[in-house]
């Protein structure tokens, strides 16, 4: 069921492949863009009042901002390990060039944080679940593994058969146990070994106080919101790995990740003590930290 929450591959305008800003989605912080370049394209932007993570989910690149330059080391596609992390804070003009895909995670920022860059040999990578709901994450830019004043970043891998988002959850008010966070899924899905697209399936659904309904059919390139309410489960389907890059921020006044299960799905994290990690895991990366 197409809604308003789901927006399909290649909607923006080229070198953008992704566009999704605040006013876009309908609230008020968090933002995605995806740019494509070809070799020796160059593109000049701006962060405004928005802090923001770049990091190449195809290829490589150099960022130049304030005199200084930053390499963005290659990677052959998201499946190939963490990659190199650019964080820029607010009110900054900075050119992007290379050739590849890369990602421009953002949030709306009050205070200005120092620019710099993580090398992907210093991403942590971390294991969750077990069995068919294993699944790797590069916490490349989550709250307690990177400073930042709003925005929470990270990608995540899903085998084939695998899922993940799961159990289902929620972060959609300020708590002592939840934060409000705008959520973006980003999908990348791998073709299979014959060489044939690949498809997932992704869930978001709300309370009954904040009803939303949303199931879609995702492949590279498409975006799912979450404005509120419980997400989750995403399902790569067999023979097609799937990688997702999930981008948060929110009006609390503490940077967290802070969620709350579905009661009905939460049993499940206590069966994951009887069960191995996926073996095919960890992808692309020498080492992870099971979870």
């Amino acid at each position: 069921m197409n809604s308003k929450y789901y927006i399909p591959a290649r909607s923006a305008e080229l070198p953008l492949v992704v566009d999704v800003t605040p006013e876009s989605a309908g609230w008020a912080e968090s933002s995605l863009r995806v740019v494509e370049l070809d070799d020796s394209q160059t593109i000049e932007l701006t962060t405004g009042r928005t802090e923001v993570m770049i990091l190449p989910l195809v290829g490589g690149g150099r960022i130049e901002c304030s005199g200084v330059g930053y390499e963005l080391s290659p990677r052959a596609s998201v499946f190939d390990g963490p990659a190199d992390m650019v964080y820029l804070g607010i009110d900054q003009t900075f050119t992007l060039s290379g050739e590849g895909r890369f990602a421009i995670c953002g949030a709306r920022a009050a205070r200005s944080f120092p620019n710099r860059r993580v090398a992907a040999a210093d991403v942590a990578v971390e294991l969750r679940g077990a069995g068919n709901c294993s699944r790797q994450v590069h916490n490349f830019g989550t709250a307690t593994t990177f400073e930042a004043d709003s925005l929470i970043a990270c990608e995540v891998i899903t085998p084939g058969g695998n899922w993940s988002s799961y159990p289902a959850h929620k972060h959609e008010e300020n708590t002592d146990v939840e934060t409000q966070l705008e959520e973006i899924y980003y999908f990348e899905i791998a073709d299979s070994p014959a060489g044939t697209p690949g498809f997932g399936y992704h869930r978001v659904y709300g309370t009954p106080q904040r009803p939303i309904e949303v199931l879609e059919e995702v492949r590279s390139g498409d975006v799912v919101l979450v404005p509120h309410g419980y997400h989750g489960p995403s399902i790569a389907a067999p023979g097609h790995h799937m990688y997702y890059l999930n981008v948060m921020a929110g009006s609390g006044p503490n940077r967290a990740w802070l969620i709350c299960d579905d009661p009905n799905h939460t049993w499940l994290r206590g069966s994951w003590e009887h069960q191995q990690v996926d073996p095919r895991l960890p992808m692309g990366s020498p080492s992870a930290q099971g979870v």
